[in-house]
């Protein structure tokens, strides 16, 4: 078994050499995955679902690698947090679905502003959690505020699906749009991959150089529940980046695949309310212990038990509920800023 490094009172998997090894694959990753997109093209189904099994492919091997290198206990923590990371990623999916059809993204350029979204929140990802982290070791009510940052997503997740709260994007009311055309001229049309041209002399944006900031923006509110939600699961820096890598990794595929489904996952915004609601009484809870030692704390295993059990109800009642949906009808995508 590997050496382990001690941080904040745990001890973590995430020795230098594989914390190197990780953020070399990750990187090597995307890179195999901008040379996929290189050149726009219409994403098959055949080929949005092998890359998507090689995407879920992969974590799993890993997981079993930690189970057998480092223990039931850790492999357990990186399966329930990959879960939580996969089932809020599924989510940012909605966000991005709206964000294409708002800019009239072409098809051909789809995947390659996911892969842009993708990127960004994985940077956005390493600083939340390196700054998640940070807090852990030097503030005693940081499991508070990360419990309390979860409830009130929770509780908004929850209202806006029983009020019916139906998302929209008004591209003109975006700040990060408005502030972009008050810096550079934007041309109406889209020019393959290019984020600029330049037109009777001057440098200009295209849509897509809009459509990918906007995409970037998004990615910070979903990093501000994401990461303490996985660090309710497992205090380990390396596994909750690791969760989270191998989540956002495979998103510019499923996007293909589960297109045409998302508009039926009706139900999915009150089961990541359960699940965040969970997770936030699990942080208080330890919280809690580390002042008072009788206040009991939830296992793992029941976590992912949990996890397990409300994303497969929410799926077969969301499913059972859109069985005689017509193709082709509005789709309603819930709000989640």
């Amino acid at each position: 078994m590997s050496d382990l490094s001690v941080a904040a009172g745990v001890q973590s998997v995430g020795t230098p050499t594989l914390w190197a090894v990780t953020l070399a694959g990750v990187l090597t990753l995307l890179v195999l995955d901008f040379l996929v997109t290189r050149r726009p093209h219409e994403v098959s189904l055949r080929e949005a679902l092998g890359w998507s099994a090689f995407y879920i492919a992969l974590p799993l091997l890993f997981g079993a690698w930690i189970w057998f290198e480092f223990g039931s206990g850790r492999g357990l923590d990186f399966l329930a947090g990959y879960l939580v990371e996969k089932s809020l990623s599924v989510d940012n999916l909605f966000v991005f679905m709206l964000l294409l059809a708002a800019f009239a993204v072409p098809s051909v350029l789809a995947q390659r502003v996911l892969l842009f979204g993708i990127t960004g929140a994985l940077v956005l990802r390493g600083v939340f959690i390196a700054l998640g982290h940070a807090a852990l070791q030097t503030l005693d009510f940081a499991f508070l505020i990360f419990a309390l940052i979860l409830l009130f997503t929770a509780a908004k997740l929850l209202r806006d699906a029983i009020t019916g709260h139906e998302q929209t994007v008004d591209i003109s009311t975006m700040r990060s749009v408005r502030l972009l055309r008050r810096v550079m001229p934007v041309v109406n049309e889209y020019h393959g991959t290019k984020m600029t041209v330049r037109v009777a002399g001057r440098r200009a944006l295209t849509p897509l150089a809009l459509v990918v900031v906007a995409v970037l923006a998004t990615d910070v509110v979903f990093a501000i529940d994401s990461v303490p939600a996985v660090f309710g699961i497992t205090e380990d820096p390396y596994l909750v980046f690791a969760t989270n890598a191998f989540a956002l990794l495979g998103l510019r595929a499923l996007y293909f695949v589960l297109h045409a489904a998302l508009s039926r996952l009706v139900h999915l915004s009150y089961g990541l309310a359960v699940i965040l609601a969970f997770i936030g009484v699990k942080l208080g809870l330890h919280w809690a212990h580390g002042i008072w030692a009788g206040v009991p704390e939830i296992p793992t295993v029941a976590s992912l038990l949990v996890i397990v059990g409300v994303l497969t109800v929410v799926t077969i009642t969301s499913l059972r509920a859109t069985r005689n949906m017509v193709p082709g009808a509005k789709e309603v995508v819930t709000e989640r800023q």
